[in-house]
Formats: C-alpha cells, structure tokens, sequence
C-alpha cells in the first residue's frame, strides 16, 4: 500500500478540515492521486451545462481522473470532435440530457443566462448537487450582475437554483490556469469552496482534489463573496496556506 492509499483508508476517522489538509498534502506528494483512485463509489458522473472553455477544460480533468462527463448545448452534434479531443469519458447532449445525467451538475454559461438555465432545468437539478462557476460582469450580463455583486454571488446565484444542492467553486480561477497548474509540482494551488450543504461540500472537494488543487472550504454560501470578481483572492493563483492567509481563515 503506497503512502497516497495509506492517506485515503486514515480519512474516515478525521473530521473534514484535517481531511482536507491530509489529502492535500497527499495530492502534493503523490500528483497521480486521483488518477489512481477514481471517483468515488457511486458518484461517477458529471453533466456540464455549457461547453466553454472552462466546462471542455473541467472535463478533460475529470475525464482522465476517471469520471463519466457530458459537455452539452442546444446543438450537441457540434461538440462531438471536442469531446473525442477531450477524453473517451467525454460525451455529449443537451443541456437538459447533461443534468440528467450528472450525479453533480457544473453550470458553465454566462451569469446572465443562469436565471433562464435554472428555470429551465428546474426539475433535472432539483435535490443535485450544482456547482456554479459564472461571474457577473454588468457590461456582458447587464443590470442583474451588479445586483448579484451587490449581494454577493452565493446568495445570487441560490436564488436560480431553488432546491439544488448549490456550491460555488471554481469561479476564481481563469481556464488558463486551470489548465496549466493542474497537478502542478509542489503545493496545489487552491480553489475556494462555499456551500452550506456540508455532504455537497465533501462531494466537491473531492472532485477539486481529482482535478489536480487543493479544496479550501470558506464557508457558507454567503461567503461566496470572499473570492468573487474584483476581490484580491480573485484569478490570482495561490496555495491552500496563501489563500487562508489572504481570506483571514484559520488552518494548516
């Protein structure tokens, strides 16, 4: 038994932060980890509302980590040449197809459209567990962006998704990064994580370590607004410790 399997049979017995914090470190030492441990049982697939750069990205990572992905849009025969380019895991359909799909649901769209997308798949998402990555910019979504600024985006955002498991995660890193450090050598950059659902926590925190970075879980989703647009933690790459230091979070 290698020292990342050692960590992972130790996790039951430690409360979450200190889970976390372990399997951080595993990650940092043992980058294949969640290459050589797969989703977890009974948790095996991912719907992807969208199929921008950020939601082709997710999965990709998701894919090689094991999972089954479904990138989708209103035209999902356009995306079938970006799905074989992403992985055998990787299929495609619509957006109403992925959220079926999706034991956990990515909502990858413009903010602007996720007031829509949420009407619409209303049903497909409800009791699932969603992970909203849009940000709101005024001059591209309009009035409702400065009002979800305002307010703060978990508060926004849980008002689209009424009855989902909500979390916000991966709206403070750029695509770019995404893919350039993910299982990068040495500390694992760090991706914020609000929700207050505390098995939806667990569920993506487990997808951010098989992505390749380190989980941080800040708080409830009202905190969500720690690392929003034009905060200083917002698209600037840091470790789990930098990030703790920079929000005022006690922890490793």
């Amino acid at each position: 038994m290698n020292a990342a399997h050692r960590v992972l049979a130790r996790l039951a017995g430690l409360r979450l932060g200190a889970a976390l914090a372990l399997l951080g470190a595993a990650v940092a030492a043992a980058p294949s980890l969640a290459a050589d441990h797969g989703p977890a049982p009974g948790l095996t697939r991912i719907g992807i509302v969208g199929a921008g750069r950020m939601g082709g990205t997710l999965a990709e990572l998701w894919s090689k980590a094991g999972y089954q992905v479904m990138i989708s849009s209103r035209h999902p025969d356009d995306l079938r040449s970006l799905a074989q380019s992403l992985g055998s895991n990787v299929s495609v359909g619509t957006p109403e197809e992925a959220a079926r799909f999706g034991d956990v649901v990515v909502i990858s769209v413009p903010y602007g459209a996720e007031p829509a997308v949420g009407k619409e798949l209303s049903a497909e998402l409800k009791d699932k567990v969603v992970i909203d990555l849009g940000n709101p910019y005024p001059e591209r979504d309009g009035p409702m962006a400065n009002d979800a600024r305002r307010e703060g985006t978990g508060v926004a955002s849980a008002r689209f998704f009424p009855g989902a498991r909500l979390v916000r995660a991966f709206n403070a890193i750029t695509y770019v990064d995404l893919r350039k450090d993910a299982h990068r050598a040495g500390a694992p950059v760090a991706i914020p994580i609000a929700c207050d659902d505390p098995r939806a926590t667990r569920t993506v925190s487990r997808l951010v370590l098989a992505a390749g970075f380190e989980p941080v879980v800040v708080g409830g989703l009202s905190k969500a607004r720690l690392f929003d647009v034009d905060t200083p933690v917002y698209v600037k790459p840091m470790s789990a410790s930098q990030l703790r230091a920079a929000l005022g979070l006690s922890g490793p």
